[in-house]
């Protein structure tokens, strides 16, 4: 039997993760017991009466920032010291998180770095929320293995982020999808856009399915939807082409789009 990945999260707000982890694949996995997320409530490691996690920062100015006391507490308390597992903290000044990133942890947390045999130790990986103005820097500096951002603008908190992160590498995960090639075939799997999709009925509003699609023809459907990536991504993200793995054929297909501007993504 499959082990199940787990994602110890550390959070002040656990209640945020609850609505999206009962639903739809998220749930599905948990019930088969592919992915285990253990959400645990930092101000449950704090000794004061009043349950303090953050304070003002030294030196001054605005906001509030976490203190450290509570936070190593915690995932001394889960995760032993040094932890068992990568720690990433989720703040807008760690690496930005991409599909290759997500395949990355992906990797980590299935043990394939090491030996994708083994049967031994966590498939885990671990999550700090940060909130206020973030976290103390001996956070960062003694706790932490790795910082994410999942893009360049600030939200309130972690808690967000670590969804977004959780759901992006549960996808990778084997038996996860129903589809086994579907995460395969997504946006920015093989470094381009998704060719685009169609279902019934064939005629919409006078709009049609493309007939390629209704041909049968799995080779030159194949062959039309990996053209459509490559014209999709050229039309909305030629900046993708920097690291996409492209063939001699892609490159012919790229080179024949010079001086087509105007070419729709359905020709």
């Amino acid at each position: 039997m499959q082990k199940a990945v787990i994602f110890d999260v550390f959070t002040l707000f656990p209640e945020v993760f609850e609505p999206y982890l009962h639903t739809s694949i998220m749930q599905r996995a948990r019930q088969r017991e592919i992915l285990t997320v253990r959400l645990h409530y930092i101000r449950q490691w704090t000794t004061d009466r009043h349950h303090v996690t953050d304070d003002e920062p030294y030196g001054g100015g605005g906001g509030m920032v976490m203190k450290p006391e509570p936070v190593f507490a915690a995932v001394e308390g889960v995760l032993g010291s040094p932890p068992a597992c990568p720690l990433i903290l989720l703040t807008p000044q760690g690496r930005v998180f991409t599909q290759a990133v997500a395949r990355e942890l992906a990797g980590v947390a299935l043990r394939l770095e090491d030996d994708a045999q083994s049967d031994e130790g966590p498939r885990r990986l671990a999550l700090l929320c940060g909130r206020y103005e973030g976290v103390d820097e001996r956070v960062r500096q003694h706790l932490v293995s790795d910082e994410i951002s999942i893009g360049d603008y600030v939200l309130t908190g972690g808690e967000l982020a670590a969804l977004v992160l959780i759901d992006a590498v549960v996808r990778l995960i084997p038996g996860v999808l129903g589809d086994p090639s579907g995460a395969i075939d997504d946006s920015h799997a093989s470094g381009l856009i998704e060719y685009p999709h169609f279902t019934r009925p064939a005629v919409f509003r006078g709009w049609n399915v493309p007939d390629v699609l209704l041909s049968g023809d799995h080779a030159r459907i194949d062959r039309w939807r990996r053209e459509q990536a490559l014209l999709r991504t050229w039309q909305r993200r030629p900046d993708l082409f920097e690291t996409a793995l492209l063939s001699e054929e892609d490159r012919e297909f790229l080179a024949s789009l010079q001086g087509n501007e105007g070419l729709r993504l359905e020709d």
